[in-house]
């Protein structure tokens, strides 16, 4: 009743507080809060189910990669070596003189697990077709478990939302004079509700649009694989498989561009792309890194380092753990976490928000050498750390990336760019022995191989978000088979066949944690491409550019409404109202990737 009340009392409050208050109503009734004491205690029972349903998911991925066993070990190329763990078997073999005998002979093998990261080598590595499709089949077909797991994470998500009410105040001193009451249609219906989209429909409509806008390019270039197959294998009237994609795609990328990963590797010592974070913090916001000694117990591992965000003028502003590098039985997936939000404790003091960026940088030697990709991860998650490290709320609910789950994405998604432009790169990228700057030539290649066949991958990101809005949407309660639902929509929106037999969406770890929100990645995409190109691009390390970033948009965290951000932040074009919800304008993407809008 209070947070009630004090939401119908909003003309008291300013207006983050009314934010505030209506936000956390919100949040108390999605857990329940709201219910008859028998429904409540089935709607606990049922978020622990899913809590546990989410862990159970996640483990199976990584506990259960799925393997495959190659024969001979000279079919499997150096370079993957020491992926592989060596096997042998025994067989038959011909000995020798002046009569024939059989004796037994071991042959030596490899056994190569296929989680993403090692299927993805091997895809890209090995030249036998065979063996292509055993590693793609093998690791699109575990964890088996998960197909089970999934169908009960469906099940008790969709009977969770549908246990769940909706509630239309309408204003009365203290109490409720009317409610109305309605369970919501689906999970996806409950996930999105209060986010910018508002409703799946609105969610599912953009999808449709980006998938038809990204077709005839995502069309184009599966030819052009396909033409390059039958010209480099000979076969005229041989089919393109999703094993081949990898393989050839490399080969395409190496040939046009002549790129070599080590020596891209190269110019990106992580200690340089640390370096490259500092340059990004004080160029932008006039910010600079201070190394803090940890406490004793402070740090959860030896390798984690902590560092101030400090500001000349205001002080220091945040604070920062950094985890980077692997090691055994580290969680695989990289990702920043909020310890701490910031909030305003008085007039004059602060609490100050603590964030931790945690990654699995596997980092060749000498000297922990990053691949461009990682790069690109690194500062992705910087973008987050940036959010939290520098808003300023009143309340820690809203604090940096406390925000709805469609916005939360976009600084990520901006903070990429800078790893792609020569301007940033040409600052910290450098050789790990001659000291030399990464060549301009080399990071044009670099572009230049990204974008060859950009309409392919985000044509996928577009199934992989349909997926996940199938899957939790309206028909969750009917669905049995996931497999087949995952087949036909590979059909209906991508250019590529599915291959029977395998369900690659069970190793698809935001189906938990994301759960109806993976169109997120696709908003932020968009939003990020318009402040790019309209802030951004033709001074990215701009004072005035960091500025409008820190003072329109990160220092507002979830406290101020996400499309008066980036409407104050770009100006017209970087939204567009739809049916009461928020869709993002595609204008600033589809001139950035050359798509006919």
């Amino acid at each position: 009743m209070a947070v009630v009340k004090a939401e119908q009392d909003s003309h008291l409050l300013n207006e983050e507080a009314q934010r505030v208050a209506h936000h956390l109503r919100l949040d108390l009734e999605k857990a329940g809060i709201h219910l008859p004491s028998e429904q409540l205690d089935r709607a606990n029972q049922l978020n622990m189910e899913i809590v546990q349903l989410c862990r159970e998911f996640n483990e199976n991925i990584i506990n259960d990669p799925g393997h495959m066993d190659i024969f001979p070990a000279s079919h499997i190329p150096k370079k993957l070596h020491h992926l592989a763990r060596p096997i042998y078997r025994t067989t038959s073999g011909a000995f020798g003189g002046s009569a024939w005998s059989m004796t037994n002979m071991k042959e030596k093998g490899f056994r190569l697990p296929t989680d993403p990261n090692t299927l993805s080598s091997i895809l890209q590595w090995v030249s036998d077709a065979e063996i292509r499709k055993t590693a793609y089949i093998q690791g699109n077909s575990a964890p088996l478990g998960n197909l089970g797991v999934l169908d009960k994470l469906i099940a008790a998500r969709h009977e969770f939302a549908q246990s769940l009410q909706k509630f239309d105040i309408v204003s009365n001193a203290l109490f409720w004079m009317h409610m109305q009451i309605m369970g919501h249609s689906s999970y996806a219906d409950l996930a999105v509700h209060s986010s910018m989209a508002s409703s799946p429909d609105i969610v599912l409509s953009f999808l449709l649009e980006m998938s038809e806008i990204v077709r005839p390019r995502a069309d184009e270039e599966f030819k052009t694989i396909w033409n390059f197959k039958r010209e480099k294998s000979g076969q005229l009237y041989g089919d393109l498989e999703p094993w081949d994609e990898t393989y050839f795609t490399a080969i395409m990328k190496s040939a046009v561009y002549d790129l070599d990963s080590s020596v891209v590797a190269s110019f990106f010592p992580l200690s340089q792309c640390l370096e490259g974070l500092k340059v990004l913090a004080e160029s932008l916001f006039g910010v600079t890194f201070h190394h803090i000694p940890l406490a004793p117990g402070e740090s959860w591992h030896p390798d984690v380092i902590k560092v101030a965000l400090h500001h000349p003028d205001e002080g220091d502003l945040g604070y920062l753990y950094l985890d980077l590098k692997s090691r055994k039985n580290k969680h695989p997936v990289c990702a920043h976490f909020a310890i701490k939000g910031g909030r305003r404790l008085s007039e004059t003091d602060y609490q100050l928000p603590i964030v931790a960026l945690v990654c699995n940088f596997l980092g060749s030697k000498p000297a922990s050498l990053l691949n461009h990709w990682e790069v690109e991860t690194l500062f992705h998650e910087f973008g987050h750390a940036l959010h939290s490290l520098l808003s300023r709320t009143d309340y820690q609910h809203f604090s940096g990336t406390r925000v709805v789950i469609d916005f939360a994405e976009t600084p990520s998604n901006l903070f990429q760019y800078y790893a792609w432009d020569f301007r940033i790169l040409k600052t910290f990228a450098r050789h790990y022995s001659t000291g030399d700057v990464i060549p301009e030539d080399l990071v044009k290649s670099i572009r230049g191989a990204k974008d060859m066949f950009s309409g392919t991958e985000l044509q996928r990101q577009i199934f992989y978000a349909l997926i996940d809005q199938k899957l939790f949407g309206e028909e969750a309660s009917s669905i049995r088979d996931t497999a087949s639902i995952v087949a036909e929509l590979k059909r209906q929106h991508t250019s590529w066949k599915h291959v029977d037999g395998t369900h690659w969406h069970t190793r698809f770890g935001h189906l938990a944690s994301y759960g109806a929100g993976y169109y997120s990645y696709l908003y932020a995409k968009c939003f990020a491409a318009t402040i790019w190109q309209k802030i951004c691009e033709e001074d990215p390390l701009s004072l005035a550019a960091g500025s409008a970033i820190r003072h329109k948009f990160l220092q507002h965290g979830g406290a101020k409404d996400p499309g008066d951000i980036l409407n104050d932040l770009a100006g017209k074009g970087i939204l567009n109202s739809r049916y009461g919800g928020i869709v993002p304008d595609i204008t600033s993407l589809s001139h950035e990737m050359e798509l006919k809008n």
